[in-house]
């Protein structure tokens, strides 16, 4: 049996600045999308933290080291400059595949698009470390 799992997360990521005119999409700079191992054109899911949006486009090459993050065409209508998103893709792998299977996860430094680290775990949640909202 074939499952959908996390591939890899660009985690509080900084949207940079939002184009309506320009072809839709979202454009990554190209050393993050290296980092995170997305591929230019790969479907991605983006989770915006200040207005709770989650949609669907796919990334583009924005100049590498730029820092670039920008939400494109109609993906523009859904964050502004500075909102903290996640960028996240799946794969579909076999069932028997999980244990094997290590996302890529990149962390940024505190309200830039700064890698911090890369990791490919996500700690156990415990009930007292839930802040509720």
């Amino acid at each position: 049996m074939m499952i959908r799992i996390l591939k890899s997360k660009l985690h509080r990521a900084v949207v940079t600045a939002t184009h309506l005119d320009y072809e839709g999409s979202c454009a990554i700079d190209a050393e993050l999308l290296e980092a995170a191992e997305i591929s230019e054109y790969e479907m991605i899911h983006i989770y915006n933290l200040n207005n709770g949006e989650r949609f669907t486009t796919y990334a583009i090459k924005a100049e590498h080291k730029s820092g670039e993050i920008t939400l494109n065409g109609a993906a523009a209508h859904k964050g502004s400059k500075n909102d903290i998103i996640i960028i996240c893709t799946y794969v579909d792998i076999n069932r028997k595949e999980v244990k094997k299977h290590s996302p890529k996860l990149v962390y940024f430094k505190e309200n830039s698009n700064l890698i911090d680290k890369i990791k490919s775990t996500i700690p156990l949640q415990k009930k007292n470390n839930v802040v509720s909202i």
